[in-house]
């Protein structure tokens, strides 16, 4: 009974995002019955590999999918968001493209893998900076977080410059787009590795719970021995190695630094890809498959709008604005109070009819 109660504490949660996937796969399949079509084709290097929509937004919708992860243990443990995933973004990959041109100076396996680890090691530290403020000061997260919003890009562009820097390698390939003989384009596997990562963080450390915690209730979760700012310095760090590996993904997808334009606007696409997946933007639980999901919801909304108004990208953001609002909306507590009070008004007439006593004169 506890497993099945469980259980469908989990499928309400992820009533929104489930429905909302599946009236956008119904539309889609409506207007065009080949729009997840599948088929192959041979890229610039001569290999084979997946092409369609459906492979277009899943591999499109790497990056938010990742942040939006980080984005979501912020969000438990803080009660607010951080706005400014984009911007350190790039202040990680002007370190990680400067670690691979001049620093190392050649790209292979080992300087890839430094270049990676000095690219993490920047944006936690720029993430802890945020942490610092929210954790240890009390500023409202989207307050702390607008300071690296407004000049993180600058920082990118003292650190490597106003240039585009080409990077020409065979890995930094694999990693944007396919592995030589993989049809599946790389960051989709990225997306399965940082989520099976936080899966077994969460399965085999206490880190879900408290998390979870010090969200719903700081002050009990002190008393019970919680360290609630350790807590949200670590939710920080983990979105920070979250915004690294997005930002080594975009540059690899690229294959060069645009300081301007690497992770722009992510972080509102983020923040609604958590609050999509049925998570509270208020802090407290959460769940990371419905976070993935509200990635994927996203990016099949802007491929479908792109499909059907290819011309009026301001057409393309006011109608994204309404349906966004249409699926927020549905997911708010307000409207699940009122749909679970139908639900119960519907059980308790349908107990009343069919338990209605049997007459001997209706019988006759």
């Amino acid at each position: 009974m506890k497993n099945k109660n469980r259980f469908l504490s989990s499928l309400g949660q992820l009533a929104v995002p489930l429905v909302a996937l599946a009236l956008l796969i119904l539309f889609n399949l409506i207007r065009d019955p080949g729009f997840f079509s599948i088929g192959t084709a041979v890229n610039n290097s001569g290999n084979a590999v997946l092409t369609g929509n459906i492979i277009s937004i899943i591999d499109s919708a790497s990056e938010l999918a990742i942040i939006a992860m980080g984005m979501t243990l912020v969000t438990a443990a803080c009660g607010g968001q951080d706005i400014s995933v984009g911007t350190v973004g790039a202040i990680a990959g002007a370190i990680f493209v400067k670690a691979l041109l001049q620093w190392f100076g050649v790209i292979n396996g080992f300087t890839l893998a430094g270049a990676l680890i000095l690219c993490c090691i920047g944006a936690i530290a720029f993430k802890l900076f945020n942490g610092t403020l929210v954790a240890v000061f009390r500023i409202q997260p989207m307050i702390a977080t607008l300071i690296l919003y407004s000049c993180g890009r600058s920082i990118a562009y003292w650190i490597n410059g106003d240039a585009t820097p080409q990077i020409n390698s065979p890995i930094i390939d694999a990693i944007g787009k396919t592995i030589p003989g993989v049809p599946i384009p790389t960051p989709v596997f990225c997306v399965v590795l940082m989520g099976l990562l936080l899966f077994l963080v969460f399965r085999f450390t206490n880190l879900r719970l408290y998390t979870q915690s010090v969200g719903i209730n700081e002050k009990a979760a002190r008393l019970n021995g919680i360290n609630p700012v350790a807590i949200k310095l670590l939710s920080f760090t983990v979105l920070g190695v979250c915004v690294a590996v997005a930002s080594v993904i975009g540059i690899s997808r690229m294959g060069n630094l645009a300081h301007k334009t690497l992770l722009v606007d992510i972080e509102m696409d983020a923040i609604l890809a958590v609050a999509i997946g049925g998570n509270s933007l208020g802090g407290g639980k959460f769940r990371l498959s419905g976070t993935i999901m509200g990635a994927y919801i996203i990016q099949m909304l802007n491929t479908t709008l792109n499909a059907m108004i290819k011309d009026s990208p301001e057409s393309i953001r006011a109608i994204k604005a309404v349906v966004i609002i249409v699926i927020v909306v549905a997911g708010s507590p307000v409207i699940k109070q009122l749909l679970h009070r139908l639900g119960a008004w519907i059980s308790q007439l349908f107990r009343q009819i069919t338990s209605r006593p049997v007459s001997g004169k209706e019988v006759g």
